[in-house]
């Protein structure tokens, strides 16, 4: 499952905004990777703008790697952003979906609770 927020914000705005409040709310901003830049100067342009923010909450992230080294090949969560149908968008993979595939439910309240996080920062980042 998919979390999707829509915004009037250029995909610019969204970038500095989602960086700004993730790291308000305890997350830490890993990398931004400029889509749309990288694959231009690859000599394969796509005609959007497209950028992914990986944002990661270290004490949920030691808490669930302590538990299942695996589990890094999820992390950190990445938030897509990019223009869709005169829109922003941004959208990342549920953590609680995500967490489904490493068979340890004794980890969904944590996945529950990146997942109501991070998506208030995708709605907080979206206005």
């Amino acid at each position: 499952m998919l979390i999707n927020v829509e915004s009037s914000k250029s995909v610019e705005e969204v970038k500095g905004k989602l960086e700004e409040v993730a790291k308000s709310k305890g997350f830490g901003v890993m990398s931004t990777h400029e889509v749309t830049n990288i694959l231009e100067n690859k000599g394969h342009p796509i005609n959007y703008g497209c950028v992914i923010v990986e944002i990661c909450q270290p004490k949920a992230a030691s808490r669930v790697l302590s538990k299942n080294p695996y589990i890094s090949t999820a992390m950190p969560c990445r938030v897509a952003i990019f223009e869709k149908d005169g829109k922003t968008v941004l959208s990342t993979v549920a953590p609680t979906k995500m967490l489904e595939m490493y068979d340890e439910p004794e980890l969904s309240s944590i996945a529950q609770e990146i997942e109501a996080l991070v998506k208030d920062i995708m709605e907080e980042s979206a206005k």
